[in-house]
């Protein structure tokens, strides 16, 4: 008797995240996916039940691994603004870096062709946005309380732009060059 194949639900959904990344939810197919994952279509949908829920999942990898890294960067010892732009150059030179395949941010990309139209993905990217609108406005709260930003600033407005002018950079990131992009980050630092 055969044994089943074994397969590394983390490598799945990495391709997963993969081919959904590159071609958006819509416009990858049930073959996409066998072919990125190396999984057979009985596999896949096995493990996972539906394209849907695979997606949602490879959402949650997706918020598992960036977003905890832009929130361990805000957390840093260093000044408000070297965190920030840490944060924000981690954008401009993963943009510019892929040159052609400039990808985005997974969970913008999500936004733009399903929020709204899907109760789902549009909870899930509003999570993740949250979580990272939380970190910076703890960073700024903090930087505030320590002298580095003035006391006539609203660290939660100042939160909400700071997000807008990132996720801003992974939209324009996709046809920018590091010369514009660079520009957004010390205008947005400016700013505070």
């Amino acid at each position: 008797m055969a044994r089943p194949k074994q397969f590394d639900p983390d490598r799945a959904l990495d391709a997963a995240m993969d081919a959904f990344w590159r071609k958006g939810y819509a416009a990858t197919s049930a073959q996409d996916l066998v072919d990125s994952t190396g999984l057979g279509r009985g596999s896949l949908y096995n493990a996972f039940t539906s394209k849907h829920r695979l997606f949602q999942e490879v959402l949650r990898r997706y918020e598992d691994r960036w977003t905890t890294r832009q929130e361990a960067v805000l957390e840093g010892p260093e000044g408000i603004r070297e965190r920030i732009r840490a944060v924000m150059m981690t954008v401009v030179e993963e943009e510019v870096a892929a040159q052609d395949g400039r990808r985005g941010c997974l969970a913008v990309n999500a936004a733009v062709e399903l929020a709204g139209l899907d109760p789902d993905v549009t909870a899930r990217v509003r999570h993740i946005f949250g979580r990272v609108e939380e970190a910076l406005y703890g960073a700024l709260a903090r930087a505030q309380r320590d002298g580095e930003i003035g006391a006539d600033k609203d660290p939660r407005a100042l939160a909400q732009f700071v997000l807008n002018a990132l996720y801003g950079l992974r939209v324009l990131g996709k046809t920018a060059d590091r010369r514009t992009l660079t520009g957004i980050v010390d205008t947005t630092l400016a700013a505070l």
